[in-house]
């Protein structure tokens, strides 16, 4: 495949204190063909994140390594190299992640499609010369009601994740619609960007070929959320449904979601009241809050019912020779 200049990529990785594990990202970035630029923004790291990016330079002036002096957060990184970066087509890669080969070239052979998205290997250790299996692409599009709804736990099933996955965009896309990360966001920016393409009429095409590996650890930044970051994606998703032009079942579903964000952060307010102020602390707030009571009980039974559980039978790790996949069961 001949990589024309519609098809050049950007991949943009936003990293703090990522020592260990920028050099693979960044190394997996550069061995694409169609990777164009590397923009590195280090989010104001306190380790040698910036060096270790750079001393994974190949030589091809692709990669860019640049330096926050104050933590700004993912967003605003991302953002930042949007507006300096030139490549028509624009990839998100976690700083702690990596490509696997061949990622682009399949991508690139869909056509029609403003976001394109692959699947995604889960792993609790990387291996990126462990291939993940040869899944058939199967493209087809995805729309907003489906992507919402994708993205709501539902009990007794695998949680929603459909936010978790890393599509390619396209500049021209996102430039018509000024659409860009939410700086104020540091959980589901990526879900609330997409729900924001979706509405502006993004084609959203999902393949089932895997060239994404995503490491999971339990201090990733996406597990570490504070209950600021639960009620700032809860006020996102409202000022969404307030702007009054979302189709009539993707409203329902976003609805649904932002009850289950809604939730969610009462309960993390009534555990931070009684961290702080002792469980008196938290009885008054229950108290204050009554419409709150049936997702603090909830939230406190599920919590319990785990911990019980996980006593019984600790978590295993997922051997590397059965990958788990976002869109597809092994």
């Amino acid at each position: 495949m001949v990589v024309t200049q519609e098809d050049k990529v950007c991949v943009i990785i936003a990293a703090r204190n990522a020592q260990d594990t920028i050099g693979r990202a960044v190394r997996s970035a550069l061995a694409e063909p169609e990777v164009a630029e590397v923009v590195v923004v280090d989010d104001s790291s306190d380790d040698r994140t910036m060096a270790v990016a750079a001393e994974a330079d190949d030589g091809s002036k692709r990669l860019d390594v640049i330096r926050f002096k104050v933590n700004r957060g993912p967003s605003a990184a991302r953002n930042h190299a949007i507006a300096i970066s030139r490549a028509p087509l624009i990839a998100i890669l976690d700083a702690d992640d990596f490509f696997f080969p061949g990622r682009f070239r399949r991508m690139l052979a869909c056509k029609d499609w403003d976001f394109i998205a692959d699947n995604i290997a889960f792993m609790e250790k990387a291996d990126p010369a462990h291939p993940p299996a040869d899944f058939a692409p199967n493209p087809r599009r995805l729309d907003i009601e489906a992507f919402v709804l994708g993205n709501i736990s539902r009990r007794g099933a695998p949680r929603g994740e459909l936010g978790f996955l890393k599509p390619v965009m396209r500049r021209a896309f996102l430039d018509s619609h000024d659409l860009r990360y939410r700086e104020d966001m540091r959980l589901g920016e990526d879900y609330e960007l997409y729900v924001r393409a979706l509405i502006a009429g993004a084609r959203y095409t999902i393949i089932e070929s895997c060239g994404y590996g995503a490491i999971v650890r339990a201090n990733s930044l996406s597990g570490q959320h504070r209950t600021k970051d639960l009620e700032t994606l809860f006020e996102a998703e409202r000022t969404i449904l307030s702007a009054g032009n979302v189709p009539p079942q993707a409203a329902e579903a976003l609805r649904r979601h932002c009850r289950q964000i809604g939730r969610r952060h009462a309960l993390r307010h009534f555990l931070d009241r009684k961290r702080k102020g002792g469980a008196s602390a938290a009885l008054a707030y229950a108290l204050e809050n009554p419409a709150n009571l049936p997702a603090i009980t909830g939230g406190i039974f599920r919590d319990k019912l785990e911990a019980a559980h996980r006593r019984v039978r600790p978590r295993q790790p997922v051997p590397q020779a059965r990958l788990r996949y976002l869109l597809t069961t092994d």
